[in-house]
């Protein structure tokens, strides 16, 4: 007769090892490896920061354009990567609220794409009572519309011959703010919202056409924005990070998440804990409803397994 206690340790071995299983199987799209060296790849917001960085880490073996709300930052930029990298990049001034005067840019660039990363953004960090609503719309305009404009103007030579080009990959520079509404942040947070439900859907669209949807949420990380934004921060200065990483740590770490197909890519330890977290983060008044959240969460993981499996 089996011993209970060997029959209780099988148990607890099988039921962790079946569910890994069940997992393996239903987790959807697949890991895949999208490759940089020989392709095309296009970065807005390269002008400085983490663009920038993005630029000279991608370099390598890849042909890279970049657009630019400001002309003499770009050609600054381009003289940068040209020095340190002694590869030739394309920049181009142009504003990602522009539909119609991007379109013009891409069939210029054209005639294919194969990496796009949406970093362009903007944030002044205010409480909302204070705020106008003319910065509200500008946040909104270029945070989220500008990645509208921009992924509907390229996704058509993000496509075009796929299938002979391997996969595609379309990269979208979030924020924790867009995981996790802060104070001050009302309208980024908004914004920054936008963009991750825009992501997740996008992905369920394009995902038959082997392009890869990623999210990158960057750390507080040491650039012209950070230092500005730093003057402005209200009370969040208090819960914000001690720590700034390097843009050029950053980048790497977003140039690897994309390569890897992860649709999220946060680049700390930190923001892999809280994109595991983050759902506790939402205010519960209800006893009731915290208590349903943690006995059905196990059950509402599995059901958006699911139905992400059923849509590949």
């Amino acid at each position: 007769m089996l011993d209970p206690k060997m029959a209780l340790l099988s148990l607890l071995l099988l039921l962790p090892l079946s569910l890994l299983l069940l997992l393996f199987i239903i987790t959807r799209p697949r890991s895949t490896r999208v490759p940089i060296k020989n392709r095309h790849a296009l970065i807005t917001g390269g002008s400085s920061g983490i663009g920038l960085a993005l630029l000279t880490v991608s370099r390598r073996g890849c042909t890279c354009d970049y657009l630019a709300r400001d002309q003499s930052k770009a050609g600054r930029s381009e003289a940068t990567i040209r020095l340190s990298t002694w590869v030739d990049v394309t920049t181009l001034s142009v504003t990602s609220g522009d539909f119609d005067a991007l379109k013009k840019v891409l069939d210029y660039m054209g005639p294919s794409i194969d990496v796009l990363v949406c970093n362009q953004g903007v944030f002044v960090p205010k409480e909302l009572e204070s705020r106008a609503l003319d910065e509200i719309r500008f946040m909104i305009d270029v945070n989220l519309m500008g990645c509208f404009n921009l992924i509907k103007a390229a996704l058509p030579l993000i496509k075009c011959d796929r299938d002979s080009r391997g996969p595609g990959s379309i990269a979208i520079m979030s924020s924790w703010p867009g995981r996790v509404g802060i104070y001050g942040y009302t309208a980024y947070s908004a914004s920054k919202f936008g963009v991750r439900g825009l992501a997740e859907a996008l992905q369920q669209e394009v995902i038959a056409d082997d392009i890869h949807v990623s999210l990158i949420f960057p750390p507080d990380t040491e650039t012209p924005g950070l230092e500005q934004e730093n003057k402005l921060r209200p009370v969040t200065k208090i819960i914000a990070s001690p720590r700034h990483d390097e843009s050029q740590d950053v980048a790497k770490k977003a140039i690897n998440g994309i390569k890897s197909g992860r649709f999220i890519i946060p680049c700390n330890f930190e923001g892999f804990l809280l994109s595991i977290i983050a759902i506790w983060f939402v205010p519960t008044t209800s006893y009731l409803m915290a208590f349903t959240e943690v006995i059905f969460l196990w059950y509402s993981t599995h059901c958006g397994l699911f139905f992400q499996w059923d849509l590949v």
